[in-house]
């Protein structure tokens, strides 16, 4: 029997791309898994629909969950959105294309640990765990979508901050950070960069995907969402029992700290 075993695991964004790959990880290992997402569908076991910019909707599907499994042990949030437009230079874009992208991609996450942390912090509490997306547009100050790259920046921190706040009732939080991976937000990048230049010299999404990996990942290759799941089940074990507050890069060497 794993450490994971009958674990009662909740995965905000666990429908498509990294979340999806994350749900199955902790599937494999053997946990209960719940997803919660915005495009979840009656007709899917254990899952409900949820926009996390919605506090009140957290909640209530949050305490769904809890009531339903008497508890929760692990709860993940791989939701995010971008603007959705191309933000080189950042005045390309308005102050009002932020707002969406921070209420989703920052104070959701900020939405999902207020909802949680009752039941987290409830009872034998050692060895829960929470695990916040963020990103390397986040450590990097990425040009492509400045409030993408703000709110991720945002996340790094509060990673830190929720960290000192839950050690005290032995419950580690962390982070994990993508680089390059395909999935439909990396593929909406690619779309607004094009938007702009004459259709004679785009670049198809291959061609482009190829040019930009090669470009800025030492490694040379894309990122797999299974990479993802992996780890995110290994900072959920008692094998990490001693890392909290970190975001940790999945990047091919994109980023590297001195």
């Amino acid at each position: 029997m794993n450490d994971l075993e009958n674990q009662r695991v909740v995965v905000f964004g666990g429908l498509s791309g990294i979340g999806r790959a994350v749900a199955d990880a902790f599937r494999q290992a053997h946990a209960r898994v719940f997803v919660a997402d915005l495009a979840a569908t009656a007709d899917e076991p254990d899952s409900a629909q949820v926009d996390i910019s919605d506090y009140e909707s957290v909640k209530t599907v949050v305490s769904h969950i809890a009531e339903k499994w008497g508890g929760i042990d692990h709860v993940i949030c791989a939701a995010a959105k971008g603007s959705g437009k191309f933000g080189f230079p950042f005045w390309n874009l308005d102050p009002a294309d932020w707002q969406s992208v921070l209420e989703v991609s920052l104070v959701g996450s900020v939405n999902v640990a207020h909802a949680c942390q009752p039941w987290l912090c409830e009872g034998e509490s050692e060895g829960r765990t929470v695990l916040f997306f963020t990103s390397v547009a986040g450590q990097i100050g990425s040009q492509t979508d400045p409030p993408y790259s703000a709110a991720k920046a945002g996340i790094v921190n509060f990673t830190q901050c929720a960290a000192k706040d839950f050690a005290p009732y032995g419950i580690r939080v962390n982070a994990l950070s993508p680089g390059m991976v395909k999935t439909d937000l990396n593929e909406s990048v690619w779309a607004t960069s094009q938007a702009n230049i004459p259709p004679e010299n785009r670049e198809t999404y291959a061609e482009w995907a190829e040019k930009k990996i090669k470009t800025i990942a030492p490694l040379g290759r894309w990122q797999e969402p299974e990479e993802f799941g992996a780890m995110a089940v290994y900072l959920a074990s008692r094998k990490a029992r001693n890392i909290t507050g970190q975001t940790i890069n999945i990047d091919g060497g994109q980023v590297m700290h001195s």
